[in-house]
């Protein structure tokens, strides 16, 4: 009952899908509009998809990716859904996301979709990360029988440890700590996301 439940629940998310490029166009509307999506409206979300919306404009024209990794994206056969859970307010969203669509445009067989938490709580539940409603979430789901072959995220692997050693040590992230993660990100330029989509898809 549980596995027909969760395609129900797939399903019904991927209905409300959008793709990479509606994602963007509704991130710059609302950044038009002052708002951010989600149900909290707060000036501190709303600036933060304004600079988010900036992240992933930068990001989509300098993001690359190897001739390596490209051969390796492109020798994937499986037909598979990238079904990611977001909000644009969401700091590892705007660096993770693009870095999806990068891989998703590099391959015949890979269709990335993005739905918002918010709107698809059921969803989110499914997939929580220690409890918690943490995002970007990927799904990656087997396109002709809606198996969920993998799930990765919110961040990279080598992030997620940076973020779990600080915890243990302070309790709680800082601003302080906010900002070198962001530094990580920008020095780091999707190579992490890569190896790591790479190296699950590759078990």
């Amino acid at each position: 009952m549980e596995t027909i439940a969760l395609h129900t629940i797939i399903k019904d998310s991927l209905k409300r899908s959008i793709s990479y490029a509606d994602y963007r166009e509704l991130v710059s509307k609302l950044v038009s509009e002052n708002s951010t999506s989600g149900h909290e409206k707060t000036e501190a979300l709303i600036d933060y998809t304004k600079l988010n919306d900036r992240r992933m404009k930068r990001w989509d024209k300098t993001l690359k990716i190897t001739e390596d990794q490209e051969a390796k994206i492109s020798s994937i056969t499986t037909a598979m859904t990238w079904l990611v859970i977001t909000e644009s307010w969401c700091g590892d969203a705007a660096h993770v996301i693009p870095v999806l669509n990068k891989m998703a445009s590099a391959s015949e067989v890979i269709d990335l979709k993005l739905v918002f938490r918010d709107e698809n709580e059921a969803l989110m539940d499914q997939f929580l990360t220690n409890g918690g409603r943490a995002i970007a979430k990927v799904i990656i789901i087997d396109t002709h029988s809606g198996e969920v072959l993998h799930t990765y995220g919110p961040r990279p692997h080598e992030a997620s440890k940076l973020v779990q050693a600080y915890k243990a040590a302070h309790g709680a992230l800082t601003p302080e700590f906010k900002e070198a993660l962001q530094v990580w990100y920008n020095k780091d330029k999707g190579q992490a996301v890569i190896n790591d989509l790479l190296k699950l898809l590759d078990t």
